[in-house]
């Protein structure tokens, strides 16, 4: 890479890690060469859209040269922690799945991140008069900016005038006991979803609450529920109830427009910190708990910690989307929190690693244009 060399202002982020989505026409073409690619395929359309991924991609690195800031690029099935050294901003180029993909390495909140759509929606002219094709792309809800306005948007954020769009973003921290482990998933962004590897089968769990006992007490069966632990600290198990459903979606206020809005989902708040949960299709009929529909869809406030107890022979967690799973087995216990008491403290864009424990999921800087998503 070349030195840096800035006339006039400076550049506030001089090292970059570009990650560039892989399309499907890339995907496709590699099944082709082994007679794997389905039949089925459009060639024409998806050869397009990369065409126009590639162009945006392009443009970026154009951009970048311009300024003569330091960059390096890495595709995003290839992104590894190892990419992140002595980088100082993370662009994803791609749509709202490549910026959720590349927020999984940003575990410490000390990077920030910037989405480009590089093949944004059709305007609603163009889908009129294409009726029979689905001609949507990424929403692209979690990117600062498209291939159109690239140009004009990115140059902003390289010298620092698009700090007023940097907001920090809750993350859900989750923990999976087993029995002779425990394993800590990467935060999650948008959202969770626990359920059974196959949608038709039932997803058996037992849901409640986590209230911290005194380590320095015995405590006396009589009086707690269930008790458990996580990280060696002791958790009594309240206001607990059975449930048989087809799984459960938990998002943040970011994810609330997303997968749990099309589910049935509460709209929220964008700066809430809060976490929603949904449980899917719940079989209440059958129960003897005198449950209503109520305890379906709720929250998760700052300071509370969800647990779930799966009663299935197998289970899978699924980390923003299908890409990234967890295995569950009969008998695992998930803690579910938010890390309220570290959500709120920054706003702007001051970031400090020490501040963060590393069991804690630390609210993510993001630039994001301010709009309704």
């Amino acid at each position: 890479m070349s030195g840096l060399k800035v006339t006039g202002s400076s550049l506030k982020y001089k090292k970059l890690l570009v990650v560039i989505k892989q399309t499907a026409y890339e995907e496709y073409s590699q099944l082709k060469k082994s007679g794997q690619a389905p039949k089925a395929l459009r060639w024409k359309r998806l050869e397009q859209r990369y065409n126009a991924h590639k162009q945006c991609v392009n443009g970026l690195l154009g951009v970048l040269r311009k300024h003569e800031v330091n960059f390096s690029c890495v595709n995003r099935v290839e992104l590894d922690r190892q990419h992140l050294a002595d980088i100082d901003l993370m662009v994803a180029v791609g749509g709202d799945g490549t910026v959720l993909s590349a927020a999984h390495f940003l575990d410490h909140g000390t990077i920030p991140l910037v989405g480009v759509n590089s093949d944004p929606n059709v305007s609603l002219e163009d889908i009129s008069t294409k009726k029979r094709t689905d001609e949507r792309r990424s929403h692209g809800a979690l990117c600062m900016c498209t291939a159109r306005d690239l140009t004009e948007s990115l140059p902003r954020v390289l010298y620092g005038e698009a700090e007023d769009d940097l907001t920090m973003r809750t993350r859900i921290r989750c923990k999976v006991k087993s029995t002779f482990s425990e394993t800590r998933l990467v935060p999650a962004l948008n959202d969770l979803l626990i359920s059974n590897p196959s949608p038709a089968a039932v997803s058996r769990y037992r849901m409640g609450w986590l209230e911290e006992l005194d380590p320095s007490v015995r405590p006396k069966a009589q009086v707690y529920g269930t008790i458990t632990r996580f990280a060696g600290i002791p958790y009594d198990v309240v206001r607990s109830l059975n449930v048989w459903s087809s799984g459960m979606w938990i998002c943040t206020s970011t994810g609330a427009s997303a997968a749990m809005a099309a589910a049935g989902g509460r709209r929220m708040d964008s700066d809430s910190t809060d976490l929603q949960y949904l449980i899917r299709e719940h079989m209440m009929e059958n129960s003897n708990e005198g449950l209503d529909g109520d305890v379906n869809n709720g929250f998760v406030l700052d300071g509370e910690k969800m647990h779930l107890r799966w009663n299935s022979q197998r289970g899978r967690i699924f980390v923003d989307g299908s890409h990234l799973t967890h295995n569950l087995e009969l008998g695992d216990e998930i803690l579910i929190d938010n890390n309220g008491k570290f959500a709120r403290c920054l706003l702007g864009f001051v970031m400090v690693a020490h501040t963060y424990p590393d069991d804690t999921a630390p609210p993510l800087p993001m630039f994001i244009r301010k709009r309704e998503r």
